[in-house]
């Protein structure tokens, strides 16, 4: 029989797992014919966009292309860095506070095209961001909380 050295127990620890990243809160409107002005509804869980925009990447469509540029559109985010690695590449970001309108993202995909998604305050109530991601989903028009 062996024994453990004093203060220590005989069997080690399981590995220390960490948790999931959490899924980004989003829903893009259906593909059709019709050019829409938003292509779809995201719900961050807070205003650092430093740590909500890997989640919203790694979260879009497989068949997106890879997000090259990020621009929000609003009061409610911080001042940002001009550039954020997100997945080994690199994400230029842009911060506007003087175009009218609702909070929005715009993501570019150098070379493919842009998507627009409204931005739902992190503080909405649940109830009223789910219903919006769920009428995106289905219809592919967000209707105000």
């Amino acid at each position: 029989m062996t024994t453990a050295p004093e203060g220590r127990s005989p069997h080690p620890r399981p590995p220390q797992h960490h948790a999931p990243p959490p899924v980004a809160r989003l829903a893009i409107a259906p593909h059709g014919e019709v050019t829409r002005r938003i292509d779809g509804v995201w719900w961050p869980r807070s205003t650092d966009l430093l740590t909500e925009l890997p989640e919203l990447l790694a979260a879009l469509p497989f068949e997106w292309p890879r997000i090259t540029h990020a621009t929000v559109n609003g009061a409610g985010w911080p001042t940002l860095p001009g550039r954020i690695l997100v997945a080994g590449h690199v994400v230029r970001l842009r911060h506007t506070t003087n175009r009218p309108g609702p909070d929005t993202v715009c993501l570019v995909a150098a070379g493919h095209g842009r998507w627009d998604l409204l931005i739902l305050a992190p503080a909405t109530p649940e109830p009223d961001a789910l219903r919006m991601l769920a009428e995106t989903a289905r219809a592919g028009v967000p209707t105000p909380a």
